[in-house]
């Protein structure tokens, strides 16, 4: 069992005698978000009053970096929202994060980093291909996460995106964030 990722997470679950939720996601560049909005609705859900989330990537053997779908950067280097732009990087890495209700923190005396207001998950469904996005989709997840945190989306001083350092993929982005702000 030590090699099987579908055990990371009930391993950690175990380890620290964490009796929630545990679970592998896999949905590429987004499991670390798609984590954290998992790990947000258990908190809210009750269903557990701390969570740890995060994502790791890494590459144990050449064959699996030697692998292509068609939107790597020939450059060597992700080159987002650039005119230079032509692809992403593979790359290597890992985050965790501990996440718990806010007044919890707060009573606990914790150190708090950021406060997550909301969030929203989606899929893109049919685009122009499988690493596309899709515009549309785009804009109603970010209607749907700044309907989950209810906030006024002209309080929003910054986005954090995907850039993907494609030239499809990253004007895709930036019009759905647009489409997004053109509804307030």
């Amino acid at each position: 069992t030590g090699n099987l990722s579908s055990i990371v997470a009930s391993r950690i679950s175990y380890l620290l005698d964490f009796r929630g939720p545990s679970m592998i996601v896999n949905t590429e560049c987004s499991s670390s978000l798609v984590a954290v909005h998992l790990a947000c609705q258990s908190l809210r859900n009750g269903e557990c009053d701390l969570a740890i989330a995060g994502g790791v990537r890494l590459a144990f053997s050449p064959i699996i970096t030697d692998q292509k779908l068609g939107i790597e950067s020939n450059q060597g280097k992700v080159c987002t929202f650039d005119d230079d732009s032509d692809g992403a990087v593979f790359g290597e890495g890992s985050v965790a994060v501990v996440l718990k209700p806010l007044d919890k923190a707060v009573k606990d005396r914790d150190n708090i980093y950021a406060v997550i207001k909301g969030s929203a998950v989606n899929q893109d469904g049919a685009s122009v291909g499988i690493t596309a996005p899709n515009m549309l989709a785009q804009e109603d997840v970010i209607i749907n996460a700044w309907k989950d945190a209810d906030i006024d989306p002209e309080t929003i001083t910054y986005i954090e995106a995907h850039g993907t350092g494609t030239k499809l993929g990253d004007p895709v982005e930036v019009n759905g964030i647009n489409r997004a702000f053109r509804r307030h």
